[in-house]
């Protein structure tokens, strides 16, 4: 008989893992990773947006490389992560150069594409710090169905970007850690304030980095109460075959 078991930080559920490439507009080829439920079609999509690959943000940052070793097998979710335009992982480096967001464009859009070509259903983007920016300046588009903002710094997406959001009327949630150094929750009800369906929630305790097994979950479960809000809350327990993952061999046990 089966046994339930807690996920812990290095847990990998099954999923049917595939390593795609995405090609962007501008003539570039992207590396990325998608993560489907192993044995029946997902009900819903994330498509990620890292953080700032200059401060070492990539497809393989935590919450997103977490998101792909669970979702797929506790929600039934699929998740497509990949390095935007000059970002390096461990599954390689994507073409072109950082450019602060604006030729990130071309990569958002390739994303997009590619997953609505595959025929992936429920298509949500989830932008994390710089990949917020990124969200916000160029993912009010269809079919995106809404975006979830971690850590948004607001850097580049001006008054103007917000305004297309409000008259759009696409869902959006900002989860905004308590002692965030970029943005706090006060601040962000502010910044957010123009768009009425923006939901602003501050993450008490969290930083920018969502460091904590805790804060992993939170920022999943709420990612997932506007993803599949008929989906109960996760117990972030597995009772089927799990592996663990291990960082210095890169590979799985």
């Amino acid at each position: 008989m089966s046994e339930f078991r807690d996920v812990v930080a290095n847990s990998v559920l099954p999923a049917r893992r595939e390593t795609i490439e995405l090609h962007t507009q501008d003539g570039l080829t992207l590396i990325g990773e998608l993560a489907l439920p192993l044995e029946h079609e997902p009900v819903a999509t994330i498509i990620t947006l890292h953080p700032n690959p200059e401060g070492g943000g990539m497809m393989d940052s935590h919450l997103y490389r977490k998101a792909a070793w669970r979702l797929p097998a506790l929600a039934d979710v699929a998740v497509l992560r990949f390095n935007t335009r000059g970002t390096t992982s461990a599954a390689g480096t994507s073409e072109g150069a950082y450019d602060e967001g604006r030729s990130e464009k071309f990569d958002l859009l390739a994303a997009v594409d590619y997953a609505r070509d595959r025929g992936l259903p429920n298509l949500w983007l989830v932008g994390w710090s710089f990949g917020t920016d990124v969200v916000l300046q160029h993912g009010n588009i269809d079919p995106i169905q809404g975006a979830v903002l971690l850590s948004p710094p607001l850097k580049w997406s001006t008054p103007e970007t917000l305004q297309t959001w409000a008259e759009s009327g696409r869902p959006l949630t900002a989860l905004v850690p308590e002692l965030d150094e970029y943005l706090t929750p006060a601040e962000a009800a502010v910044r957010f304030a123009g768009i009425p369906q923006c939901e602003v929630l501050g993450i008490d305790g969290c930083k920018h980095l969502w460091v904590g097994e805790k804060y992993v979950r939170i920022a999943w479960n709420e990612t997932l109460k506007r993803v599949r809000p008929e989906l109960a809350e996760l117990s972030w327990t597995w009772d089927g075959p799990m592996d663990k993952w291990d960082d210095l061999l890169v590979r799985k046990n």
